[in-house]
């Protein structure tokens, strides 16, 4: 079987490498890839929003399974273009894609469905957004309605924050057409945990418990960023919890998605807020997370390729996944100065001296090779991977052998899967 990832970051590389390990798949191409991906298969350059390009790619290449990393091309409607054209691709269509290319259409979803999350409103008028900020006073968060690469979400601590985060995204728009309208939410308190599910648009089986770090620093201070590091599983999501999440948030949303004529196929991934062991929806993205894929699936250990045809193929009441009981951990090294001006170019050294290490894996996301020299070549540069015997086993694991690898001003979280060391 031939495959094609869409996509550039840690979370191809990450499928990249567990497709590989199964017999049926022969052939791996990533478009445009990584440094990573480049050792596994064939790079293409093509980049992800060429949705013409790369269905002429998967088509002149007789591709047999297409699976897309990043939310923008399933926004352009890739999986629409790929369906008419013949070809099997994973991942929802664009009228599917708005419950994460749209925050108003995501939040109005859940309104209509009873779907736990905080109380918002939706402005096209920053002038209205700012009076709204000031009836309803801060702590408040304000989001981007459009895709902002994970940085579209601003938690503003005073009314002053709130009315310079709805300038920045709607009249300076630092987030291009994605500022056009925004959503002001209640802010949330509580520990956040991400919950991701494979659904055929029927049936709904979970993966693994997981938890993101968002934050650029240590403690969650700082801007938000596409992800710092995360692990699995994640403790505050109990037995019990795990349960009320499928019941109260994924089936009903499933089955909401379906009822509003927009059936859902695909990874659903919920962000969500706990407090008191009750679940609130924070967002809903429409892919593997990235750093979540990092650590999920390191502990997958079924194969891979037969979970994403069953999805396609609406087959997926007879599957089930086996996981590695032993947590995983995902520390993310990125450029100095990310999220904001960063500098690309910078030679890597010690991934094959951490690679050596036992149950490490070190997943690529901005890299690339000039000529036999591994180089940065973005914001978020390695995604360092390690399982355990247990949390903190796999938390020192994961540490040591980050400190095998050294690039210019490369800066990580030092707290990675700290949170779950409490319980």
């Amino acid at each position: 079987m031939k495959v094609l990832i869409v996509g550039g970051g840690g979370r191809e590389h990450t499928l990249a490498w567990k497709l590989a390990q199964e017999d049926v798949v022969t052939k791996i191409f990533a478009a445009p890839g990584n440094g990573g991906t480049l050792k596994i298969g064939e790079n293409v350059p093509l980049s992800v929003d060429d949705i013409e390009g790369l269905s002429e790619f998967a088509y002149d290449e007789w591709i047999d399974l297409t699976i897309v990393g990043p939310e923008a091309p399933l926004t352009l409607g890739i999986v629409d273009l790929f369906k008419e054209k013949g070809l099997t691709i994973f991942g929802p269509d664009k009228a599917a894609a708005q419950i994460e290319g749209s925050k108003s259409f995501s939040k109005n979803l859940m309104k209509k469905y009873n779907i736990p999350t905080a109380s918002f409103e939706e402005f096209t008028d920053p002038y209205e957004a700012k009076k709204y900020i000031n009836k309803i006073g801060a702590p408040v968060v304000v989001k981007a309605d459009g895709l902002a690469s994970g940085k579209g979400v601003i938690i503003a601590r005073v009314i002053k924050e709130a009315h310079d985060a709805v300038d920045r995204i709607m009249v300076k728009k630092d987030f291009g057409d994605a500022g056009d309208k925004v959503v002001v939410e209640e802010f949330l308190t509580g520990e956040e945990a991400s919950f991701l599910a494979f659904t055929d648009g029927e049936t709904v089986i979970p993966m693994a418990s997981s938890q993101d770090h968002k934050p650029i620093y240590d403690n969650d201070e700082g801007p938000n960023t596409g992800g710092m590091g995360a692990y699995s599983p994640a403790p505050v999501v109990t037995n019990e919890l795990f349960d009320k999440i499928m019941n109260e948030v994924m089936i009903p949303t499933v089955k909401g998605m379906k009822a509003e004529g927009t059936p859902y196929t695909g990874v659903l991934y919920a962000g969500l807020m706990i407090k008191d062991n009750e679940p609130k929806v924070l967002e809903f993205n429409a892919r593997f997370g990235d750093p979540e894929a990092q650590p999920l699936l390191h502990r997958l250990k079924s194969d891979l390729s037969p979970v994403l045809l069953a999805t396609i193929n609406g087959t997926l009441d007879g599957v089930t996944l086996e996981w590695d009981e032993r947590p995983s951990v995902c520390v993310v090294m990125a450029s100095g100065g990310y999220p904001e001006k960063y500098q690309i170019g910078k030679e890597i050294f010690g991934i094959d001296i951490a690679n050596y290490m036992k149950d490490v894996v070190v997943f690529h996301a901005g890299t690339s090779y000039i000529g036999k020299h591994l180089n940065s070549s973005g914001g978020r540069v390695l995604g360092v991977t390690a399982m355990g015997a247990d949390l903190k086993h796999a938390i020192d694991r994961v540490y040591e052998a980050v400190h095998k690898i050294d690039f210019f001003e490369a800066h990580y979280r030092t707290d990675i899967g700290a949170k779950g060391l409490k319980y």
